[in-house]
C-alpha cells in the first residue's frame, strides 16, 4: 500500500509541477485526454463493475448507486468546473470562494476515487489491481495540469497555491487510508461507495468524449487513440 500511495502522491504532484514550468494550450492536451479517457472508460466496464456486481447481492440496487455516481459528479462539475477532465481556464479570474469550492469539490472526487484501490477482489489479488491505478493516474495527472494552470498568476504558484497543490495531491492516499479502515467494518457500505464511484468514472469518462468533439465529428485520429486507450487498458487488465 506504501508504494500505491506514493505513486499517486507523486504523480498528482508532478502533473501539477508541470504547469508551473510549461505552458500549454488546451488543445494541446485534447489527445492525451482522448486516450486517459478512453482507458478510464473500458477499466470501468471490465473490471470495476464487474467485481461490484460479482460482490453485491442486489443488482438493481447496485445500478441506482452507479446513477447516483453519475450524477454527484455532474453536481460537483458545477463547482470543479470540470477540472476532473482536464478541462482548464486559463488566465481566468477566480474569486476566493470560487477557487476554495472548486478545491473542495475536486478534493471529494479525489478521496473517493482513492477509496476504490482498497478492496478484495474475486480477480485480483488485494493490493493488486494495477489497471485500476492506471486508469487513475492518467486521470489525476491532467486533472491537475489543469488545476494549476486555472489557479496559477503571473505565471507562478503562489504559497496558497503550493498548499492546494499539497492538499489534492494528498486526497486520493487519504481516501486509500480512510476506505482500509472503512472496508474492515463494513462490507456493504464499501460496495455502495464503489458503485458510486464507477458512476463518476463513467461521467467523467464519456464528458471527454464529448468535449472533444463540440460539432460531433469524429475523426479518425481521435477513433485510433480510443481504441488505443481500450486497447492499452485490456492488456493492462488481463496480460499484467
Amino acid at each position: 500500500m506504501i508504494l500505491i500511495i506514493a505513486i499517486l502522491f507523486i504523480s498528482t504532484l508532478t502533473g501539477g509541477l508541470i504547469s508551473n514550468s510549461i505552458d500549454f494550450e488546451p488543445k494541446t492536451i485534447k489527445y492525451p485526454l482522448i486516450f486517459a479517457g478512453s482507458f478510464l472508460f473500458a477499466i470501468t466496464l471490465i473490471h470495476i463493475l464487474p467485481e461490484i456486481f460479482s460482490f453485491g447481492q442486489d443488482p438493481m440496487r447496485i445500478g441506482l448507486y452507479i446513477l447516483l455516481g453519475f450524477f454527484l459528479q455532474q453536481f460537483l462539475e458545477y463547482f470543479s468546473s470540470g477540472i476532473e477532465h482536464g478541462h482548464f481556464h486559463k488566465g481566468h479570474h477566480l474569486t476566493t470562494t470560487t477557487k476554495w469550492s472548486m478545491v473542495l469539490a475536486l478534493t471529494i472526487h479525489s478521496l473517493l476515487e482513492g477509496a476504490m484501490l482498497t478492496h478484495d477482489s474475486p480477480f485480483h489479488g488485494p493490493h493488486e489491481s494495477h489497471s485500476l491505478l492506471t486508469g487513475i493516474i492518467l486521470h489525476k495527472v491532467p486533472a491537475a495540469f489543469a488545476l494549476m494552470t486555472t489557479l496559477k498568476t503571473n505565471g507562478k504558484f503562489t504559497l496558497s497555491q503550493w498548499l492546494i497543490l499539497l492538499l489534492f495531491s494528498m486526497a486520493s492516499p487519504i481516501g486509500l487510508l480512510l476506505s482500509s479502515s472503512i472496508l474492515e467494518l463494513s462490507h456493504d457500505h464499501m460496495l455502495i461507495l464503489f458503485a458510486i464511484v464507477s458512476g463518476s468514472f463513467l461521467h467523467i469518462s464519456t464528458t471527454i468524449f464529448v468535449e472533444s468533439s463540440p460539432d460531433h465529428h469524429f475523426g479518425s485520429r481521435k477513433i485510433l487513440v480510443s481504441a488505443l486507450g481500450a486497447g492499452v487498458a485490456i492488456a493492462s487488465e488481463y496480460l499484467i
